[in-house]
């Protein structure tokens, strides 16, 4: 199994340079926010390895909303967000990348400060700017970008072979089609026109690191969990004494905003999404966000690595990261559907988990009990989100067409090229995918 890594390079902007970048990251685009894969600057095609990438203007477009905690707002200086989700290790990839694509890269990072200009020094910049992520999802570890790209082929082939032979063979004879089907996939295979390439080796390094978290994390909450029911009683009155006073924030987006935004949006079945807000003010918020994240995390690595978050089922990859000494958040995800249905599928499906993180949030709709209500209030819920968005200035997916769904039905469409089935009614499941 080759398991996903993910990278996140952030740089200031230099005084009076953003405009200037922004119209730079615009000659990578095919289309709105849509990169070119054979763009100039940085040819995300050639990079065999890399699923998703962006390059994001970071703003603190709501910085003000502080102040309603009787705090003037936090300064930030517009920055430059280069993230990414790859195979295998992410320092071999940022290598690979400096080698493959570093005058473009340097020309970008010539607007940020701190960087001079030379490509000797461009993969140690990235690297003294790189971020770690503070909870991250992937939808399905250890699928490559290469599996994704034979199983797409795969089931391709196996339609529109099957469309020829159905009417000569007959739909009541599921296992001389399968027979015909699985014949002429040895056939393509042989001719070298498909390749169903054997998962390699798990990385030692991986599945130790990934042992030792699955373990260590629980013996970490099982040494903690006499302190913490000691102070239960006090971390509930504080919290319902925060949420009772936090400040309400109803401000609708304007509209200006978003059209910025719905410009860049359903331009393929995937969309990408950016939010940036500050942390509430006070020391218990930010515990209890820091937490709550490494919970997340660890179900996202260890329960959640199958093709689906909790009952979620449309985000290719996902991200949060604590960012400006832990008075900002940054979400950035990958999801199939328009905007719209993906925050109906959060508010219908998990609402309560949205509380439990965004929640901490300034201007976040009112929880109780930190699951209760904030995401329900449809309307706030959904201004909120939209007012903390940003647009990717530049967005690129390894397979554009392939949706969540896709991958996982050419995976159990392989599957079964691999593994015969026994029953009849097997073979017609099978059948049916294709």
């Amino acid at each position: 199994m080759t398991p996903q890594s993910t990278f996140m390079i952030l740089a200031p902007i230099r005084e009076g340079r953003v405009e200037a970048l922004r119209a730079l990251l615009g000659t990578m685009n095919s289309s709105y926010g849509q990169a070119d894969p054979r763009n100039e600057l940085v040819p995300f095609g050639r990079f065999d390895g890399l699923h998703v990438a962006r390059f994001v203007i970071l703003e603190a477009l709501t910085a003000g909303d502080i102040e309603a905690y009787g705090l003037p707002p936090y300064p930030w200086q517009p920055a430059l967000a280069f993230l990414g989700d790859c195979d295998g290790d992410a320092d071999a990839f940022l290598m690979n990348l400096a080698d493959g694509a570093g005058p473009g890269l340097g020309r970008i990072f010539s607007y940020c400060e701190g960087f001079s200009g030379s490509q000797i020094y461009l993969l140690q910049y990235m690297k003294d700017h790189g971020v770690r992520h503070h909870a991250n999802y992937v939808n399905w570890i250890g699928r490559s970008v290469r599996q994704v790209r034979e199983e797409a082929l795969l089931h391709k082939v196996l339609s529109e072979h099957l469309s020829k032979i159905l009417d000569e063979v007959g739909p009541e004879n599921t296992r001389s089609l399968r027979q015909r089907l699985l014949s002429h996939v040895e056939m393509e295979k042989h001719a070298g026109r498909i390749t169903l390439s054997p998962p390699e080796a798990t990385p030692l390094n991986w599945r130790v690191g990934n042992l030792l978290h699955k373990i260590g994390v629980p013996l970490l909450l099982l040494l903690v969990s006499p302190m913490l029911l000691i102070l239960s009683p006090y971390l509930a009155w504080r919290l319902r004494t925060l949420e009772r006073s936090d400040p309400k924030i109803v401000i609708r987006p304007s509209r200006e905003h978003i059209r910025r935004l719905s410009v860049q949006e359903d331009r393929t079945v995937t969309n990408h999404f950016n939010v940036l807000g500050d942390v509430k003010p006070g020391m218990f918020r930010l515990v209890t966000l820091r937490f709550l994240l490494l919970l997340l995390d660890y179900a996202a690595r260890h329960v959640y690595r199958r093709g689906f978050l909790t009952r979620v089922k449309t985000i290719h990859f996902a991200r949060w990261v604590l960012l400006d000494n832990n008075r900002r958040l940054y979400f950035a995800s990958n999801y199939d559907g328009s905007l719209e249905s993906y925050m109906d599928d959060f508010i219908n499906k998990v609402a309560w988990g949205l509380n439990l993180v965004f929640s901490n949030g300034v201007g976040y709709p009112t929880t109780r009990w930190l699951i209760k209500e904030g995401a329900e209030r449809e309307q706030e819920f959904k201004y909120t989100l939209r007012r903390h968005q940003l647009p990717s200035e530049v967005w690129y997916k390894a397979y554009p067409d392939i949706s969540a769904y896709d991958l996982s039905r050419n995976s159990r469409i392989r599957q079964g090229v691999e593994v015969r089935q026994s029953s009849d009614a097997e073979i017609q499941e099978w059948l049916g995918l294709i």
